[in-house]
């Protein structure tokens, strides 16, 4: 029986396990990977501490500072589903049930399919969800970033240095986000600017070769080798079966990242806490986890040792 199990090792399930540590509680976590969406960031120039730190670096920090501590972690485990049982919570996963107390769920975000033709088809082959992780695959080509906000706008400055020319298609009619990433693609003479762009088709054979786009009630082709997808994410929140989720699909917490469930808490990009940055995640994870703490202090549970 753990006195906390956390579900997620991104901003917020790292930052809550470096308080339960110090806090000498029975912990495990369960993660697929380390980082989160934090290692799949660029340039990251607004985390309080480091003036300039690329997200790969600021994820292998995390984890640095998780490795400090003896903390129980099972990577490249995904929990199916977790439900209350009696007193405490029962989180499922492929090799058998796990009992825990508390449970903080921080499993983050995905990066949301486009849902045309050709992108399914074309996964691996030219379409991908990840700039920092493809782009150098890509040097001296012609490619598309879908999307128009601070993630499109990062992906497209990433290629800015490693591909020959970057169409990003906005379906909007001006792009979002932060006004310095946006003065810099708007400077970069590579970079075209789609906007009032909608994507219909991706085209290939063995790879992809065009992108079939609307702009502007015209239709136009892009000779491109490679197609990055960013619109965006969509919570990953599957475990939490019992927890009240928004339209959106986001995990409902309060101020002390409390769901509808007693002893299930969630942190980070998977609740409904309106900004989506690495920083926010983390400060969510700090308080899950004083919370679980507080939970359990104030609670008797059945069977509880000294």
């Amino acid at each position: 029986m753990y006195d906390v199990i956390i579900v997620g090792a991104g901003p917020a399930g790292i930052t809550a396990a470096v308080y339960a540590a110090r806090k000498k509680m029975r912990t495990l976590v369960l993660t697929k990977n380390i980082g989160g969406q934090a290692a799949l960031s660029g340039d990251v120039e607004n985390y309080t501490g480091f003036q300039f730190i690329t997200g790969i670096e600021l994820a292998q920090k995390f984890e640095e500072h998780l490795k400090g501590f003896d903390i129980e972690v099972r990577i490249d485990v995904e929990a199916s589903c977790i439900n209350k049982e009696g007193d405490h919570l029962l989180v499922n996963t492929p090799s058998g049930d796990i009992s825990a107390r508390s449970v903080i769920l921080a499993t983050g975000r995905r990066p949301r399919n486009l849902n045309v033709p050709g992108e399914q088809e074309y996964r691996n082959r030219g379409v991908t969800w990840c700039a920092t992780c493809d782009a150098p695959l890509f040097s001296g080509m012609d490619v598309a970033v879908i999307g128009g906000g601070n993630s499109a706008m990062d992906a497209a400055l990433q290629l800015d240095t490693i591909a020959n020319k970057v169409y990003l298609v906005n379906r909007n009619d001006d792009l979002a986000g932060d006004e310095i990433m946006k003065e810099k693609l708007l400077a970069s003479e590579k970079v075209e600017v789609l906007n009032l762009a909608e994507t219909n088709e991706i085209i290939g054979d063995d790879f992809v070769t065009n992108l079939r786009v609307l702009v502007d009630g015209e239709e136009r082709l892009l000779v491109v080798g490679g197609v990055f997808i960013e619109i965006g994410s969509v919570p990953v929140n599957a475990p939490a079966c019992e927890a009240e989720k928004n339209e959106w699909g986001e995990v409902i917490v309060n101020e002390r990242c409390e769901t509808n469930v007693p002893g299930l808490f969630a942190a980070g990009d998977v609740t409904d806490i309106p900004e989506k940055q690495i920083i926010a995640a983390a400060g969510q994870g700090c308080i899950a986890l004083l919370s679980a703490f507080k939970y359990l202090s104030t609670h008797k549970f059945e069977n509880e040792t000294k």
